[in-house]
């Protein structure tokens, strides 16, 4: 497989793709036809706006001589990228126990708890009352809380 692969697993496949085929010198537009496609298709993936297919996949990879799957290989990793991103925007702290002015310059919906803990965890140990400490330790696990205050 493509060793490129594990650089850019989780971009789309269509920011490659049009990586690829501007190190090429080619046209979007010619390229597509070239291959039987719509150019409007083409311009969709390349902008991330649409999902690249199998059968146009294999197209294009035949067609600038990539190796066959690269382009579904990209897809699916930015696919799992993307699912991880809405699911750890689902998890949450009993938000009901949070006072709302620990986080007085941003909002509960803007926090995404997973990816931000260690500004959570930073801004409710440093602020916070010890209801909302112990909320913290239960949410995040007591382990990764202590790592944090003695790095610190």
């Amino acid at each position: 497989m493509d060793n490129r692969i594990k650089y850019i697993k989780g971009i789309h496949p269509g920011l490659f793709l049009e990586r690829e085929l501007k190190s090429r010198g080619l046209s979007k537009g010619p390229f597509a036809l070239s291959i039987g496609e719509y150019p409007q298709t083409l311009s969709a993936i390349t902008h991330g706006k649409r999902a690249m297919n199998t059968s146009l996949a294999l197209r294009i990879e035949k067609a600038l001589g990539l190796e066959e799957g690269t382009l579904m290989i990209l897809q699916v990793y930015h696919e799992i990228r993307e699912e991880k991103r809405k699911l750890s925007r689902k998890i949450k702290p009993d938000l009901s126990k949070l006072r709302p002015a620990l986080f007085w310059d941003t909002s509960f919906e803007n926090i995404d708890w997973v990816k931000h803990k260690l500004y959570v965890i930073d801004r409710v140990m440093q602020r916070g009352n010890e209801e909302e400490k112990k909320l913290i330790n239960d949410f995040y696990e007591l382990q990764e809380v202590s790592e944090l205050n003695s790095i610190q």
